[in-house]
């Protein structure tokens, strides 16, 4: 493997210039090989940020130069891979979920879902320059995933509990014109499934917003909560099982939305919009009582997103 060395050198009194530097380098993750040389594993990506933080040397009166490091031997190979080790940091966040774990119960659900979001966050983010993931990563996402399941246990007694069963495909003829039911005050999957129905299996369809799942009628078909006719299977939410039983999961457009929708939902892996559309979708719950009228207003949001995959993956 080959690495990208950025050599700094900065005048003694460029104390701002050298703070620049010293907070880029470490956003971008990069491995302190020894006082003003930073590594990052080589890719187009890293050649083009560390060339912006030379700039940013150059600029302080200083000089910035790349160089390429390869062919190193296994001995050498293993001392700088050492050299991106995020042990502690995930170590540090590890350890704040466990005590937001032993508080969780004596605080408010929402304080509670924020602090945990806020440390979702901040895993993200350490994700994001985490350039040879192992047992540290996936540990504190376990971790991260039995808090949130906790809270949603807490907060959201009537969630669904996924099943191990195969998913059959259906005919969406087969489902026109009917009457699709799911627990009331709708949250992401319930919202997303909800558009799904409309927009690509029964575009007639009529939503019914359930005080509890007790009250859907044997001809309803119920989704997102245990015994409905569709919920979650396996690893799959349950917008991503309707994907899965009528044959949409070949759009990728569709499949990132699914991905997005999982990762608020679930949790698991991060997506890089999902903070932001959490926020807007939370801003619409609460100020929006009507459940239909909360459906059609966030429609609009996964139609614009479905718009922008659709870009995206062309």
């Amino acid at each position: 493997m080959s690495y990208l060395a950025l050599f700094v050198s900065l005048p003694t009194k460029a104390s701002t210039g050298r703070m620049r530097v010293w907070r880029s380098v470490k956003a971008l993750g990069c491995a302190t090989l020894r006082d003003g040389v930073y590594l990052l594993p080589d890719s187009a990506d890293s050649a083009a940020v560390l060339d912006e933080v030379a700039g940013q040397a150059v600029e302080a009166g200083g000089s910035g130069e790349i160089y390429r490091l390869s062919g190193c031997d296994e001995a050498r190979e293993d001392a700088l891979r050492a050299l991106f080790d995020r042990g502690e940091e995930y170590a540090n966040i590890a350890g704040e979920i466990k005590d937001l774990g032993r508080i969780q119960a004596s605080l408010d659900g929402a304080v509670a879902a924020r602090k945990l979001q806020a440390l979702v966050r901040r895993f993200e983010q350490l994700t994001h320059i985490d350039f040879f993931p192992g047992e540290a990563q996936r540990q504190t996402l376990s971790l991260l995933d039995d808090l949130r399941d906790t809270l949603i246990r807490r907060m959201a007694p009537d969630e669904p509990t996924a099943r191990q069963a195969d998913i059959p495909r259906r005919a969406r003829a087969d489902y026109q014109g009917r009457i699709w039911a799911t627990r009331a005050r709708p949250w992401v999957d319930r919202l997303a499934t909800a558009w799904l129905i409309r927009r690509f299996i029964d575009p007639k369809a009529r939503i019914v917003w359930l005080a509890s799942p007790r009250d859907c009628q044997a001809d309803w078909l119920g989704f997102d909560f245990d015994g409905a006719t569709f919920s979650h299977v396996g690893a799959r939410v349950t917008f991503e099982t309707l994907l899965a039983s009528f044959g949409l999961e070949a759009d990728p457009a569709l499949l990132r939305l699914g991905e997005l929708v999982h990762c608020l939902d679930a949790g698991g892996l991060p997506v890089p919009e999902a903070p932001g559309i959490e926020a807007l979708l939370a801003g619409l719950r609460a100020s929006e009582p009507d459940d239909d009228v909360l459906l059609g207003r966030a429609c609009e949001v996964f139609d614009w997103l479905l718009q922008n995959y659709k870009d995206k993956t062309t």
